[in-house]
Formats: C-alpha cells, structure tokens, sequence
C-alpha cells in the first residue's frame, strides 16, 4: 500500500494545491476579508453587549483555527449578527452588559459552545446536516442575499430607520423617505457608494481574478476623501439631496491583541449556562454548516460535516480563551472570501492575521475608510448570491420544493436565522413523508408490442389494453410503512370495488423496500378480503427485509406456501391454471402467452 501524502497524515490535504498562485490569490482575499471584519466586529460586539474590541478578537483567533480544522475552503468564521443578538438576549438576565462579570459570561459561554459543537463533531453526527436540502439552502441563500442589500441600505442611503432596525423597518423607512422625502438621503454615502460599486463591477468585467472588490473599496474611500475637499461638486449636484452631511466613516479602532485568560465564573451557574450554551451551539452550527453548504454548491467542493462541526468547536473553545465570544461561519465574510478569489483555507489564516497587522500598523488609516464604500460591496454581494436563473428552474421542476425554497427566503428574511433553516428542514420533511406516504400502485399488463413481453404499466401502454379479467396485476413502489398503509389500502380496496370478477391479485414486490407492522397487517387484511372472495393473493420476488418482517409479524404463515414467486413466469402459470376456464374461454383480452394455449372465442 502506498504511503498517505503527509499533507494527508497532518489532515490538510488542500496544501497539496498550495502554490505561488493560490498563495497571492490567498492573500487578496484575506485582505479583504480583514477589511470587511473591522467595521462588522465592532459592530457585532456592540450589538452583543460587549466592548468593540471584543469583536475584532472573534474575528482573529476563531478564524484562524476554524479555517484549518474545518472542512470548508471558504468559509469564514467570526462574529455574526445572529450569534451577536442571541448571546446579548441570553445572557442580559445574568448580568449588566459591558460589565466584567458579563464578560466572563459572555466567554465562559463560548468554551462551552464550543464544547458542545466539537462533542457534536467527533461523536459523527454532523449526518443531520444532510437534511439540509438544497431548496432549503437556495431559499436561505436568497434571503440572506435579501437580508445583506437590505441592511447594507442604512449605510449605504444615510437611513436610521426607527424600531428594532430588523429588515421590515429597513424597508419600511426607506419607503416612506423615497415617498416623502427623498432630499433628505445622504448624498455622500450614495456618490460613496455609487463610485465603489461602479468600480468593482468594472474591475470585475475587465478580470474575474482581479481584486475587484479592493479596487471598488480604494474607489469609494478616494471618493469620500474628494467629497471632505469639495472635488466631487458635479456628482453631488446630480443627486436629490438638500444637505450634504460628512461622510460616514468606520470611526477609531481598538489597537491590541487577543489577551489569554480564563473565564472567571461562579461554577453553581453552570447548568444554566450549559443550557444556554447548547441553544447557542445549535444557532451556530445551523448558519455555519448551512453557509458551508451553499458556498460548496457554488464551488463544487465536498463538506465534511463532522470535520466541519470540530473546526467550528475548537474556534470557540480556543478563541474563548483568547477573549472571542461565540463566531460562527459568517455570510457576510465567506460569500466575499470566495468571490475575491480565495482557493484554500488560507485565505482565512490571513484574514485572521490581517485583522491584527491592519489594526496595529494603520488604524488611523482603517479609521476613515467610509463605511457607504463598505455598504456598496454587501450590496455586490448580495446580488450575486441572489440565484434567480435557479430559482426559476426548480419552479419549473416541481412547485414542492420551489415552495419550500421561498418559505424559507421569506423566513429568512422575517425570522432568525437559525429559525429559517429549521422552518425549511420541516418543509422538506413534511414534504418528503407527504410524497412518502403515497407510493405508486400501478396496474400492469404484459407489453403486447415487445418480444420479451415485459411487464408494464398500463397507462405507459399504447392503445388501453384490456386487462384479464380474473387477475389482477399491481407494482407496488415505495415502502409500506403506517404513513403509507391508507392510501394503499384504499387504492387496493377501489381495484376490488371497481373490478370485483378481478379475484386474483398478483403484486410484484421487488419495489416495495420497507414493509413495518402497519404494513403487514394491510396486508394481512386484503389476504383476508381475496380469500372471502373465493380467490388469493401472490406476491413475485419480494425483498429479503419485507419476507424477514412478514415471517416475524406471522403473515408469511397466513399467506402460506406456493403464494411467492421468484420469476413473472412461474407466477402467471400458476395462477393462471387456477382461474375459471369459462371466462377464459370467451375472454378477448388474451393478456398472457398462456391465453393462446386455450381456444379462442368464437367470431359473432
């Protein structure tokens, strides 16, 4: 057996495909992402109740280890709004926000999670990630598309919408601003904005591998620079606004790095936070598998779920030792990581080690990069996450999955996230055992058209073939589980009301994959009926699993021997040498080849 490459041995075998190209791809896209992590980790901390360093040190250290445990290639982890927003409304009971004992909180429940998401991960049942399907990923996709443009508009427009700033009172004042008052925008983000993604579409027209969304960035913080010194009067005159306000800008930023240390609580609040910690490990694995998924399905990369589920539990456990509160794989980060050319996980090493560089080299520089340029490239990137030509196809295919892809998109949009994706899990489910609990039984007959005779549904036959009279020919697909039992059981009672001279039923098994005790007793029943009929029940070529659950529920034994075949052949001519030979003898169907043995009915 040939030895295992040491890049395998180590588990990174993406550094097989490190090279000078992947490396300088690499690091343009960690320089953006450690741009977009300034302005989003001050800003998530702030909105999870903690100091704004706080999430400058979630976007350092749980990237960087997640980034080379995980399974994903592009996925970035670090603070998201929805971890953010559930950690402040957890843990504001315990303790006053921004205080030190709710910081110790805050971290203690971050090992914690972490915790939890690696026992999740090496217990191997990152398999319920698979029910996550791709509806339900293409309608979380969309809306999160949906939910980025629409905060990205506060920045990007000078909005401050009233209420809870959600995504519905976003739209809501921006509408009433068009309607009533336009001139009250902010012309400087707008021109800011304008400017940044004008040159990023440009730049990205001339060279998908250019750093267009830098070069859009650069654009827009030039701009704003133009607009302080009064250089951009033609395109400020072009807009509806009545006053010109400063340009909005990122603001001082905290210069230090991630300190050590340990969270100091008291341990008799431990189940509590145990509980609380297993809420938040579901909030953050839901996002950052379904995130892992989406940017997979846009990149054809592979996910190891499990692998995934460790990556993200060692971020949080070391990062929580490194004063990061709980990150998980951010949207906001990972669909521009990939966009941006990223090609191996180490575009997320840089990012994280770039986030310190760019703080301690040039935050007074980083501290007036214009927050409306920012806002312009969520809004990019939202608009290529938005899969509309996808859309459109799966309507097509089936209203069912087109329908659970825009509950979930609307969930997404109106609900949290982790919400959303458990609403579109349901749907899929529900769907599933709805199509589940109604498998096909379909009448067969003998294809009169093809040499072999083959066995074919009648309504895929030419011409409506008549059918025997005396025997009954069914395909049973699917399982026959409780779910199921109804609608089979009505189907075959409408075969014996519809056609009651039909007294034999033969059913070809081999589709039939799961039989449960409901089953057999459905079963047992229409034995019961046929008999009470004068006639039987046959089966051909059943499964291995449906003989073992018929024997041990006792029908094998009711249905007793010579009732199970192993070819059509044998079936028919035992069957058939128990039918009445009257009605064969002025039958017209003549379905089977035993039919031509037996005289034909006399010409009127």
């Amino acid at each position: 057996m040939p030895a295992r490459p040491w890049t395998d041995a180590i588990g990174l075998p993406w550094l097989r495909a490190v090279d000078a190209s992947t490396l300088r791809a690499d690091l343009m896209a960690g320089l953006l992402g450690a741009v977009l992590a300034l302005p989003q980790g001050i800003a998530f901390a702030t909105l999870a109740g903690l100091p704004p360093q706080f999430g400058l040190y979630a976007a350092v250290v749980p990237c960087i280890v997640a980034a080379l445990a995980g399974s994903s290639r592009h996925v970035v982890t670090g603070p998201t709004n929805a971890t953010s927003l559930a950690l402040l409304a957890m843990l504001v009971p315990l303790a006053l926000p921004g205080s030190p004992e709710y910081i110790a909180l805050a971290l203690a429940v971050t090992v914690l999670v972490g915790a939890i998401q690696l026992a999740v991960g090496l217990l191997r049942l990152g398999a319920l990630a698979d029910f996550v399907s791709p509806s339900v990923l293409l309608g979380f996709t969309s809306g999160a598309a949906v939910l980025i443009a629409v905060h990205a508009l506060k920045d990007l427009a000078g909005l401050r919408p009233p209420g809870g700033g959600g995504a519905m009172d976003v739209l809501a004042h921006a509408g009433r601003v068009l309607a009533q008052a336009p001139g009250t925008l902010d012309a400087a983000a707008l021109v800011v904005g304008g400017v940044t993604l004008a040159v990023a579409l440009v730049v990205r027209r001339l060279g998908r591998r250019w750093p267009y969304m830098l070069a859009g960035l650069v654009a827009g913080g030039l701009t704003a620079v133009a607009i302080e010194r009064g250089l951009a009067a033609p395109l400020m005159s072009a807009l509806p606004s009545s006053s010109l306000r400063p340009v909005a800008v990122v603001g001082p930023i905290p210069s230090s790095l991630p300190p050590f240390g340990v969270p100091r609580i008291d341990w008799r609040a431990l189940p509590e936070l145990l509980g609380l910690a297993a809420a938040l490990a579901v909030v953050a694995l839901g996002q950052s598998i379904a995130i892992a998924k989406a940017l997979a399905a846009r990149s054809g990369q592979r996910i190891d779920a499990n692998r995934e589920f460790v990556g993200q539990g060692l971020a949080n456990v070391i990062g929580g030792f490194f004063s990061s509160y709980v990150a998980c794989g951010s949207l906001n980060r990972s669909l521009p990581n990939l966009e941006a050319g990223a090609r191996t996980p180490l575009a997320g090493v840089f990012a994280g080690l770039m986030v310190l560089a760019l703080v301690a080299v040039s935050a007074p520089l980083l501290a007036r990069i214009p927050t409306a340029a920012v806002a312009a490239l969520l809004v990019l990137v939202a608009w290529q996450l938005l899969d509309l030509a996808r859309m459109r196809r799966l309507a097509r295919l089936s209203r069912a999955e087109f329908g659970i892809a825009t509950a979930t998109l609307v969930a997404t949009v109106m609900l949290r996230l982790e919400l959303a994706i458990l609403l579109g899990v349901l749907l899929s489910l529900v769907a599933y055992l709805y199509r589940t609990s109604r498998p096909p039984v379909r009448p067969l007959l003998p294809d009169p058209h093809d040499p072999m005779r083959r066995f074919t549904p009648i309504d895929e036959l030419p011409g409506h073939p008549e059918e025997c009279p005396q025997l009954k020919l069914l395909r049973m697909e699917g399982s026959v589980f409780f779910g199921a039992v109804p609608h089979v059981a009505e189907r075959l009672h409408a075969f014996r009301t519809e056609r009651p001279a039909q007294r034999h039923l033969l059913v070809m098994a081999k589709s039939m994959n799961f039989v449960d005790l409901a089953g057999a007793e459905m079963w047992q029943a229409e034995l019961q009926a046929r008999r009470a009929m004068g006639c039987d029940l046959y089966f051909h070529r059943p499964r291995a699993q449906v003989l073992d659950a018929w024997r041990r529920t006792g029908f094998s034994d009711a249905l007793g021997p010579g009732r199970i075949f192993g070819t059509k052949r044998e079936a028919i001519s035992t069957i058939y040498a128990r039918l009445d030979p009257a009605v064969c003898a002025s039958c017209t169907a003549r379905a089977f080849e035993e039919c031509a043995a037996r005289a034909a009915p006399p010409r009127s």
